[in-house]
């Protein structure tokens, strides 16, 4: 599966200066890390792809244990926040999709500024200019579909095609109202279409669902067919398990992307082996492992795809969660359509 973009690799470390850290900075780095003894990260999402990275990871520097808390970022962001409260933090890194989060804490003096081996590769757009925070890899959100029960003619390319007949009642989404990434989707769509496309998508009985995972899940098992709000990487685990779902860059509506970003704790109780860790992930070697795009510049893009600003896109995730009043505002009425949450479990 990585052929083309090891290939791809093995020419950019060749042409890297900043790859992985200098042997010597690298071992002190680990030798302070091996006190710590732990890492402990808490991640906005699935855990899995999380649990594969850490063995790596232990494999890697032997004397230092993983620990892995999944779930909703809008949860765990509060989890860390009463910990900060407490001043009993737990946790050293935190990996999620609530930017807003890392522009505040960053204001409050939260996070530890450190900027890795390759910062500079990343693209301004993915990271915080001081290295408080920045991307550990770049998500996009492009359409979805059923590979056995959607034909090639009638794969979405517009937020329009969504209304046709052979999709009402089998388009899901999460609750745009509950998910930052699908309510900034829903933004776009009625930015460019209109609140009237709002009311049309509502009478073709879409479906709703908390959580990304569960609700591409259902497009790949049934009994859902496509959907306009869907994330890369969580479409590739689902390919892993044999379910019959593509991803689809949508040619007349933006496809949006974001960041999930990354960070250390400035009272992390591990902060070298946070340190070590972050450094080992944005090697161009673990950025590929992620299976979606990185943040570095030099790395090459997942097999088969172009690098993922070539696309016509919409990459405008922070400045729109960092808008409070407009987020308030849109939240109200996207209720007003899909009404309250129903929890029916699925994880970002």
């Amino acid at each position: 599966m990585y052929t083309h973009r090891l290939a791809g690799l093995a020419l950019a470390v060749a042409c890297i200066a900043a790859a992985p850290l200098p042997v010597a900075a690298q071992s002190e780095l680990y030798a302070k890390a091996k006190s710590e003894a732990a890492v402990t990260l808490y991640v906005g999402g699935p855990t899995a792809p999380w649990e594969a990275m850490a063995k790596k990871f232990e494999q890697r520097y032997p004397g230092i244990t993983f620990a892995i808390s999944g779930g909703f970022s809008n949860v765990l962001d509060k989890k860390i926040d009463a910990q900060i409260a407490a001043g009993k933090l737990e946790v050293d890194v935190a990996i999620l999709q609530t930017i807003p989060d890392f522009v505040r804490w960053k204001a409050e003096g939260q996070l530890l500024v450190f900027k890795p081996a390759g910062f500079e590769e990343i693209d301004a757009s993915f990271k915080d200019a001081d290295g408080a925070y920045w991307a550990t890899m770049v998500n996009a959100v492009p359409y979805m579909y059923n590979t056995e029960k959607v034909a090639a003619a009638d794969i979405p390319n517009s937020a329009q095609d969504f209304l046709k007949p052979q999709f009402h009642g089998k388009v899901v989404t999460p609750y745009p109202a509950d998910d930052d990434v699908t309510m900034w989707v829903f933004f776009h769509i009625v930015q460019k279409h209109g609140w009237g496309w709002m009311d049309k998508y509502m009478a073709t009985k879409p479906n709703f669902i908390q959580g990304h995972l569960g609700q591409q899940r259902s497009i790949g098992a049934g009994p859902n067919l496509v959907t306009f709000d869907s994330i890369y990487n969580i479409t590739t685990l689902l390919k892993k398990q044999k379910l019959p779902v593509e991803s689809h860059f949508a040619t007349e509506d933006a496809t949006p992307i974001w960041p999930l970003t990354g960070a250390i704790f400035k009272s992390a109780p591990h902060p070298t082996a946070a340190k070590l860790f972050l450094s080992w992930l944005l090697e161009p070697e673990q950025q590929i492992a992620t299976e979606t795009w990185s943040g570095r510049r030099d790395v090459p893009p997942p097999e088969g795809y172009k690098p993922i600003l070539s696309y016509k896109v919409a990459n405008d995730y922070k400045a729109f969660m960092t808008n409070d009043a407009q987020i308030a505002e849109l939240r109200k009425k996207f209720e007003t359509y899909t009404g309250p949450v129903v929890n029916a479990g699925g994880v970002r």
